[in-house]
Order: C-alpha cells, then sequence, then structure tokens
C-alpha cells in the first residue's frame, strides 16, 4: 500500500480538536503533582518522624510500577473497594493517576536540589534569627527551584507524551482520537504518524520554552 499524504494532512483538524484535552490533562497533573513533591521532598530532606516512612512508601511504589498499571488499579480497581470512587470518570482517574506517579519522581528531583544548596545558606538564616521554616521558604526553596527546573520541565514533558495513556481509560484526547480514525480507515500508518508529529511539535515548543527558561534563571549566576 503506498502511503496516503492527503488523508494524513486532513487527519491534523480532527486530532488538533481533541489537543487541549491532552494539554489540560497534562497542566493539572504537573500543578498537583509539582505540590504534591515540594511536600514530599521536604518530609524526606529532614526526615520527619512517622511522615517519613510513608513518603518513602508512596516513592517507593509509585517509581517502582507501571503508569498504565496505576491508572487501572484507580479507574478500575479503587472503586470495587471504596465505593465512592465508583462514579470516577476516566479524565479524572488520568489526571489522578498522572499526579501521583509524577509527584514520586518529582520529589526525588526536588530533595536533590535543596541537598545541593550549601548549608553555609540555612545557618546563615538562622544566624540572622530565622526559623528553619523561613529560611527554607525564603532562602533553600528559591534556590532549590532554579537547580530543580530542568528536571522538573523534562518530567512534564514526559508527562504531555504520558497522556497518551489516557484513552485506555475511554477520555477523548488525541490518541484515542487517532486510534478511532484508524480503525475506521485500516490507515494505521497515517493515523499514528500524525499524532506522533503533532506530540514531536508540542515537545518542541515546551523544550524551546524550557531553555529560555533556564537562561533567565540562570543569567544572575
Amino acid at each position: 500500500m503506498v502511503f496516503d499524504l492527503d488523508y494524513t494532512l486532513a487527519l491534523f483538524p480532527i486530532l488538533f480538536r481533541y489537543l487541549g484535552t491532552t494539554m489540560e490533562m497534562a497542566l493539572l497533573g504537573f500543578i498537583f503533582a509539582l505540590l504534591i513533591a515540594v511536600v514530599l521532598a521536604v518530609i524526606r530532606t529532614f526526615k520527619i518522624i512517622g511522615l517519613n516512612a510513608l513518603a518513602t512508601l508512596f516513592i517507593s511504589f509509585f517509581r517502582g510500577t507501571p503508569l498504565l498499571v496505576q491508572l487501572f488499579l484507580l479507574y478500575y480497581g479503587l472503586p470495587q473497594i471504596m465505593p465512592i470512587f465508583i462514579g470516577i470518570n476516566g479524565f479524572s482517574a488520568a489526571v489522578i493517576g498522572l499526579t501521583l506517579h509524577f509527584s514520586a519522581y518529582m520529589a526525588e528531583s526536588i530533595r536533590a536540589a535543596i541537598i545541593s544548596v550549601d548549608k553555609s545558606q540555612t545557618e546563615a538564616a538562622l544566624s540572622i534569627g530565622m526559623t528553619r521554616g523561613q529560611a527554607m521558604r525564603r532562602i533553600i526553596l528559591p534556590q532549590a527551584a532554579r537547580i530543580a527546573t530542568p528536571s522538573l520541565m523534562n518530567y512534564f514533558i514526559d508527562m504531555i507524551k504520558s497522556t497518551s495513556l489516557a484513552f485506555t481509560l475511554g477520555v477523548a484526547e488525541i490518541m484515542s482520537s487517532a486510534q478511532k480514525e484508524a480503525s475506521s480507515s485500516f490507515k494505521f500508518f497515517e493515523s499514528f504518524i500524525a499524532v506522533a508529529l503533532i506530540y514531536w511539535a508540542v515537545v518542541v515548543v515546551f523544550t524551546y520554552l524550557q531553555t529560555l527558561l533556564e537562561r533567565k534563571l540562570n543569567a544572575a549566576y
């Protein structure tokens, strides 16, 4: 069979209609994951009694199991033991799954960034009357944010690509749209090359934005 370029080009407008859903899942997942990751990183850094073991277990589980398995557990398994989740839709399950999965990875990156900040800065902050909380908030975390930015942006880009698994939960996003078009036309190569090019273009854009952000954060250094 000959590659059908016209069919591929005609797919782009169809797929772009679902790009908003893909980006919404990625952005929501990243924001929530970042909030959880900061909390986990602080707990792990200061080894808070009673919470450190739970944080370590959380990170170990979500880093040690595949994202697809976690999505299935949330969407299909959790409602069996917790009836409150029976009404959860695919979009919400996907966002929760992305949040929990990537927060485990991001927490370790943030923890490493916090540790990399020289301890003398904490000591200096304490010597002028700051509490440890104030030193962390005003001195340590801003510097750690600059160090962690490249890895966090890489996780965000990875999260965009990982939204493609949401089609297994019935979410109408660009991967599910490509799958539907391929099934109806039997032009699988054309359909999936189109969706691959869209993902590639989005990643290129965010990689460029990441470069600009890193330059801005490193300008003073």
